[in-house]
């Protein structure tokens, strides 16, 4: 609720999700859990009550399964799932919306903090999935060097940059092949098994880098990984995940100056282009890329000068996480206030 009431977009918040592990499954088998989901699930959604997105697991694939048990069942077109494909309701860059929005926060806030630019930089980021890929495709594309990523057996270090469509090849669409194959065809690349991960610490951290892009998975980046990219000099982390950063590492950035973005803020790019997909839905429309793209620019630069400006009015200059809370508590606290609640 608090990363949706930061985008300043007329959207709420809820999560919800089920215990079923689609690894292993065929598309037949994702496809009848999807439908039986949908049949309990259409009575509590609308396109004006709650509007599901997909997250771990959930793609595009999963969305278009979903939504069509939802229109088999209530016989309507409505907008009530986001991150739908692009032939039925869905919005372009969807898919790449939090990733891209990682950068476009991080941009802005090296701009603006330190006079600093990403281009020609060496950046190191974990995951490989969705958040981690449009991640690196977008840094790559404003002249980053991004030389890792990482899945749940290992992480690769690729001194060159990331080869991006090997990566996709790989990873993207809901692949799950391992990253162990990357470094088979791509020449100069080391695979790290997770095996043989330093005690209590995560490879990825290990590569001195300018900044640094969590995007795989909660609390993958602790205390001691930040003492290392402390140490190696890294200057900024920007959380592409929910929550991938321990508490311990967060306070220790803050104490020695990191510049920290919480993911509240910085990854709030993929509810942002959901509302754009509402938007489009309820006035029958299709936006351009370019229309789509200026648009989540505009709102990540907002977020981050919402965020700075309030941690600066309560006395945290440069404290993003307690900038965050604090301008999304008031804008939520302020609605209830307003509506009697």
């Amino acid at each position: 609720m608090f990363k949706n009431s930061l985008t300043g977009l007329p959207i709420g918040g809820a999560k919800g999700g089920s215990d079923f592990d689609p690894k292993g499954k065929s598309d037949f088998e994702i496809m009848k859990f999807c439908r039986a989901f949908m049949r309990e699930l259409h009575q509590y959604i609308g396109a004006r009550i709650d509007v599901p997105a997909g997250d771990i697991g959930v793609g595009t694939k999963e969305i278009g399964f979903l939504y069509g048990e939802y229109k088999r069942i209530n016989r309507s077109y409505d907008g009530v799932l986001s991150g739908k494909p692009y032939a039925f309701g869905g919005s372009l860059l969807r898919p790449e919306a939090t990733g891209y929005g990682v950068v476009y926060f991080a941009q802005e806030m090296l701009k603006q903090e330190l006079e600093e630019v990403l281009e020609d930089q060496i950046c190191v980021v974990s995951g490989a999935g969705n958040v981690a890929i449009h991640t690196i495709e977008k840094l790559q594309h404003i002249g980053a060097i991004v030389v890792t990523c990482s899945d749940s057996e290992g992480s690769i270090y690729d001194p060159n940059g990331i080869d991006l469509n090997m990566l996709k090849m790989l990873k993207g669409n809901g692949k799950r092949f391992s990253l162990e194959d990357y470094a088979l065809q791509i020449q100069g690349s080391v695979h790290i098994k997770k095996s043989d991960y330093p005690d209590g610490r995560h490879a990825v951290w290990d590569i001195p880098c300018f900044a640094a892009f969590p995007c795989a998975t909660q609390n993958e980046l602790t205390e001691e990984d930040a003492i290392t990219l402390i140490k190696n000099g890294c200057v900024a982390v920007i959380e592409g995940a929910n929550m991938p950063t321990e508490p311990l590492a967060i306070e220790l950035f803050l104490r020695e100056g990191v510049l920290f973005a919480p993911g509240k803020a910085s990854n709030a790019g993929g509810v942002a282009v959901s509302e754009f997909e509402m938007s489009q839905n309820a006035s029958m429309e299709k936006w351009s890329y370019e229309k789509v793209d200026a648009k989540l620019n505009e709102i990540m630069c907002q977020i981050y000068k919402r965020v700075a400006l309030t941690a600066k009015e309560y006395g945290k200059e440069r404290n993003f996480v307690d900038g965050a809370n604090i301008a999304a508590f008031k804008r939520i606290a302020e609605a209830m206030i307003l509506e009697g609640v």
